[in-house]
């Protein structure tokens, strides 16, 4: 065998580390693979040259075909040795290689061989290689000697057999399932892996059978289960049992017993197992949790820094979701701060801050001040989290908090850490009123020395937002203007920015800003010079820009109401002209692109189903292909467009989809259509629309396909009036009219005579959200002051039971058709609670803004509180109609 990976070299003070493989190159390699065909095999430099190799391969190092084959057939020649170390090698390299099918046969003869020696080592290991590199039709010629192996007297035989068998459901199921009656023998072996390993073949030979599954856990529930690994196993079974089961109240809940009983077994690793399983139940009461709690506790003083790692990291889970039941574990905690594992400590840490009090605090905060210079950034930021978590649920101790955050964000780290600690303060001041004036000191002393830009802009723009509404404005300007001083160029125009955000909002300050902002006119950038001008034509200038100090207020601080990613997409596009560039005409929905629709690129579009990629090519290809037919050009500017919707089967013989169009008074359905036979051609293709549960809707026009031939993409249209800007709702039943002419496949030409015919479609909805633009804000909070408290209507509403918060999140989200804000959308695991942040433009060119805050129970029941804010009042009912309709 080769020698110790890593070793220390004794001559050497710094005690380098040293690896035998260091500097081995391939051909080398492959030139001491000769010594495979020496007439007297040396076993020990056969050994080190397939070592060698074996390195290679996992290196990621590529061999050729021909250098494959070559090593291949001489390591076949190794058979001859009867060295134990040296088969074991061979077995290990012939896996690597993964020989081809003419190769296999080579070394069939040689592993079946093996496969009923005598010695039990070589056994197992043939049955691992031939499972690994033989086909199917190989594999039923051995399947015989595969039953047998897993009922062996021998436990690594028969290992090997199941593992064996694990890895073969994933390419030859039929087989393997043919084994079950042998895999339920093993099941009940002595031998701990035996079991282990055939409880994990079993289960997933019965995977999809959820019955078979239940039965399965029943009847080893009931102690016929020796091995621990198999208990674990059995265990994470019966929670995935228990799960599926639906059934959230202890007396019905089945197997709790079962796992609650595993929590007094001899061995630890069950133990914790049952422990987890237990804590992560749907709907767990504290009465449930008390006996999991009990044992983990009692792990968190083990001698072992492994039980104590697995003990507080699940109490760290329980206490997001059940803070109370995890309080007694705090003063066995608290000793774990000091823990030499510091990944002990910083659990131990972060579950405190959960689980701990408004008087424990400040004695936290002691012990983590000496802490936090021990640990690595990731762990810090783990922290930081815990922290600003804490200081929302007790806002009382914002000061010693924020005086913490402020500390640490002075002292070394990296970006992604001073990232968490600026955002923790940035929602602090946002969440916590009295916290504003100190936080936001905080944050201008940070950028004095900040050395990365991209956090210095984002604090100079908040500074901008929140600092002229504080009782002291005027203290800011000193840290911004230095920032015009002293920064690069990028930053130096970010303060520019906020300096004249001050000089909108605080009179008293504006003589001092002009004077400053005129300053910046001498810049060597060309950014900063353009916005000094700007802005001096904007809070003092002649009105050219905007004349009143309102809309100097919304110039500055109003939403941009458009996708950066769209307005960049327009100013690409824009040929320059005498006409200037017109903001309205970028298209205001936010565009994601379906996963779908990425995958199906390479295929050809069925009609616009695919238009170019980006949402500007979208919006203006169905803008000038509607204003291009005359019975829809007078119906105004399209306000929306709908992702395709499929309304027949894939592999069908005639591929549907179709596309909402939005106006102000009127619906456009485009039939994207494609025949997919090639001995038809569809002529006077026409989509019967049938709107009876659409009663707000009348049809006023259509345009049908002269002809469809074969596999080339047409559409049909067809129009529906509807009342003026009012979000109709409806349901539209389809039929494909067409007529269809044969054609002779030896000259491509149809038939003069034809036969008309139909074909069914599926049903299509016009849903409220078809009304709702997805257009997001930059900054949620002054765009939602900006609407004023008049237009904002608030209720509650109770959504019934749900799987889990994030599911209710996004039929919201869906129902409403708007854009999440600010990564709102994102719902925490085990979350109990969650707000979430929505914004969009109301057909008719109406802002809305949307806050929701959802709460779960211990019963699955959601309840939501809407509060929508507009810019016209009659829209925020309507959002609330659509909700409590929906």
């Amino acid at each position: 065998m080769a020698q110790t990976l890593v070793k220390k070299d004794d001559d050497r003070d710094d005690e380098m580390d040293y690896s035998p493989f260091m500097g081995i190159e391939k051909g080398a390699v492959l030139q001491e693979a000769r010594v495979f065909n020496d007439p007297q095999l040396d076993a020990r430099r056969c050994s080190q040259v397939i070592t060698k190799l074996l390195y290679l391969l996992n290196q990621g190092e590529t061999f050729t075909k021909v250098e494959a084959t070559e090593v291949f057939f001489a390591v076949t020649k190794l058979f001859q040795s009867k060295d134990i170390g040296l088969r074991r090698m061979v077995y290990l390299i012939i896996k690597e290689l993964s020989p081809s099918a003419d190769e296999v046969i080579i070394v069939t003869s040689s592993l079946m061989k093996d496969m009923n020696s005598r010695t039990d080592m070589y056994r197992a290991n043939a049955i691992r290689v031939l499972c690994r590199i033989t086909d199917g039709t190989l594999l039923t010629q051995i399947e015989r000697y595969l039953k047998q192996a897993i009922v062996d007297k021998n436990p690594v035989v028969a290992s090997a057999a199941l593992v064996s068998g694990i890895h073969l459901l994933q390419t030859n199921p039929e087989i393997v399932k043919r084994w079950s009656n042998e895999v339920q023998e093993a099941v009940q072996s002595r031998a701990a892996l035996v079991q282990f390993h055939a409880l994990a073949l079993l289960h997933q030979i019965r995977q999809n059978d959820r019955l078979a599954v239940n039965k399965l856990v029943t009847s080893l529930t009931r102690g016929t289960v020796r091995s621990p690994l198999a208990q674990c196993l059995l265990i994470r079974y019966t929670s995935q049992v228990i799960r599926e089961s639906g059934v959230n109240q202890v007396g019905d809940r089945p197997f709790y017993d079962y796992l609650e009983g595993c929590l007094r077994h001899k061995a630890e690793m069950v133990i914790l197992e049952a422990a987890r399983a237990i804590t992560e139940l749907s709907g767990v009461t504290s009465r449930e949790l008390t006996p999991a709690i009990t044992v983990l506790q009692l792990f968190l003083s083990s001698s072992k820094p492994v039980l104590r790692f697995a003990a507080v990291r699940t109490l760290n889970k329980v206490a997001m979701t059940h803070p109370m039941a995890v309080t007694n574990c705090n003063i066995d905690m608290e000793s774990l701060i000091s823990d030499q594992n510091r990944s002990i400590a910083t659990l131990a840490i972060t579950t405190l801050l959960k689980t701990g009090n408004e008087s424990s605090i400040d004695r936290l905060m002691k012990q983590i001040t000496n802490f936090m210079s021990d640990i690595a950034d990731e762990f810090k930021i783990v922290v930081v989290e815990a922290i600003r978590s804490l200081c929302l649920k007790f806002p009382l101790k914002y000061r010693s908090l924020m005086n913490f955050l402020s500390n640490i964000l002075r002292e070394e780290g990296g970006f992604e850490y001073k990232k968490a600690i600026v955002d923790s303060i940035v929602i602090l001041i946002s969440e916590i009123p009295d916290a504003k004036e100190s936080g936001l000191l905080h944050l201008c002393e940070f950028i004095e020395d900040c050395e990365f830009t991209y956090l210095s802009t984002q604090i100079l723009h908040f500074l901008g937002n929140e600092g002229p509404k504080t009782s002291d404005p005027s203290k800011y300007i000193r840290y911004i203007y230095n920032r015009v001083i002293l920064e690069n160029a990028t930053v130096r125009a970010s303060a520019v920015s906020t300096l004249a955000k001050f000089g909108a909002i605080v009179d008293s300050l504006k003589p001092r800003i002009f004077v400053l902002l005129k300053r910046c006119l001498f810049d060597n950038d060309d950014e900063v010079r353009d916005r000094a001008t700007l802005y001096l034509n904007t809070i003092g200038g002649d009105g050219a820009v905007v004349e009143t100090e309102e809309e100097v207020k919304e110039f500055l601080f109003g939403p941009l109401g458009i996708p950066i990613v769209n307005l960049e997409t327009s100013l690409k596009n824009y040929a320059p002209s005498e006409e200037p560039f017109d903001i309205n005409s970028v298209p205001r929905e936010v565009k994601s692109q379906p996963t779908a629709e990425k995958k199906a690129q390479g295929k050809k579009p069925t009609g616009l189903a695919a238009p170019p990629a980006g949402p500007t090519s979208t919006i203006d290809a169905y803008e000038k292909l509607l204003s291009s037919i005359p019975q829809f050009s007078s119906y105004g500017k399209l306000f929306k467009s709908s992702p395709p919707v499929e309304l027949t089967e894939a592999e069908t013989e005639y591929a549907v989809n179709v596309v909402k169009h939005i106006f102000d008074s009127h619906v456009v359905f485009q039939y994207n259509c494609k025949n997919t036979i090639p001995e038809q051609l569809l002529e006077n293709v026409t989509v019967i629309v049938d709107a009876s549960e659409a009663e707000e809707f009348s049809e006023v026009a259509s345009k049908p396909l002269k002809s469809l031939p074969y596999d080339t993409p047409g559409q049909t249209f067809v129009a529906f009036e509807k009342p003026e800007g009012v979000p109709a709702v409806g349901k539209f039943s389809n039929t494909l009219r067409f007529i269809v002419k044969e054609v002779d496949p030896s000259t491509g030409e149809a038939e003069e005579d034809g036969v008309e015919d139909e074909y069914q479609l599926e049903d299509l909805d016009v849903v409220a959200a078809d009304y709702i633009l997805k257009v997001g804000v930059s900054n949620f909070r002054n765009a939602w002051e900006s609407l004023g408290p008049d237009s904002e209507r608030v209720d509650e509403y109770g959504l019934g039971p749900r799987e889990s918060l994030a599911e209710a999140v996004n039929a919201v989200i869906n129902l409403l058709g708007m854009q999440p804000c600010e990564g709102t959308e994102a719902v925490p695991s085990n979350s109990r609670s969650h707000a979430c942040l929505l914004s969009g433009v109301y057909i008719g060119n109406i802002k809305v803004l949307v806050r929701l805050a959802f709460g779960i129970d211990g019963q699955k029941e959601v309840a939501m509180k809407l509060a929508v804010r507009s810019e016209d009042a009659s829209v925020s009912d309507a959002i609330h109609e659509i909700v409590a309709s929906g």
